[in-house]
């Protein structure tokens, strides 16, 4: 299964939040070393309750908006 994920780093909390245009992943992280995606993986594979190793970004590695695959 594939989804859009709008990724909004340097924010104050951890959260993930679903809009009408799919999902929205706030991380701490910093948006530099894939520190972020990194993050994104963690919180979606908790908010999927799935294993890190089974998401995968398949595209926009470095943009805010990105397709994420379960």
């Amino acid at each position: 299964m594939k989804i859009e994920v709008s990724v909004k780093p340097d924010s104050k909390e951890d959260s993930v939040s679903k809009d009408a245009f799919g999902l929205t992943v706030k991380t701490k992280a910093h948006a530099v070393d894939n520190k972020a995606n990194e993050a994104v993986i963690e919180l979606l594979a908790d908010y999927f309750d799935v294993a890190k190793s089974t998401i995968r970004v398949v595209r926009g590695h470095h943009a805010r908006k990105k397709v994420i695959e379960l």
